[in-house]
């Protein structure tokens, strides 16, 4: 493999490292109804587990509730009982049509949790760039051996993988940052 070619790996798997931590963290419950917040939840559906925001219609109603309008209304029951044992701590409430999730406000302390959730989940985001960064100059070493590049190619796209690395560090930052900030909004 190129070095460009190695270089561009890197960048989209960096990319893909800091798009699923963003993913990961907008699932965290924030004290406003979020549709994101039921993303990995998953209800059997005849027999087959199928995330909720596929089974129905997800909608915010005043800030505070969030409203489940299933496909098809044999699946309430099971969406429900997904949400009950969930991580969420939201009970859910049936009304044989609709299933309302109504968000309380976050107490300090469960901000506080969330605000460590979230350097938690932003610190696994890290930890998956270091890895895409040895695993890259795995690679380019393995390129200099086949290719027979020089040790001043090499150091130069060793140089351009640790400063996409940094870079991916900083934009995970500023994801945790932001996601701390809205935590911490009342």
């Amino acid at each position: 493999m190129e070095p460009q070619d190695i270089f561009a790996l890197a960048q989209e798997k960096m990319d893909k490292a800091v798009a699923a931590t963003q993913t990961e963290l907008s699932s965290l419950r924030t004290g406003r109804a979020n549709p994101l917040l039921l993303e990995r939840i998953y209800a059997d559906y005849y027999g087959t587990p199928t995330p909720i925001n596929q089974m129905g219609n997800i909608s915010v109603q005043g800030g505070q509730s969030l409203i489940i309008t299933p496909y098809d209304k044999t699946a309430l029951m099971e969406i429900e009982k997904a949400i009950s044992k969930s991580d969420l701590g939201l009970p859910p409430q049936n009304d044989g049509n609709v299933i309302r999730l109504n968000i309380p406000p976050l107490t300090e302390e469960t901000r506080k949790q969330q605000v460590k959730l979230s350097k938690q989940l932003g610190e696994e985001g890290k930890v998956a760039a270091r890895n895409i960064r040895r695993d890259m100059m795995t690679e380019l070493d393995r390129a200099e051996k086949e290719l027979n590049l020089s040790e001043d190619d090499v150091k130069t796209w060793a140089e351009k993988i640790d400063k996409l690395t940094q870079d991916t560090n900083k934009r995970l930052d500023k994801v945790i940052a932001d996601k701390e900030a809205d935590l911490m909004v009342i």
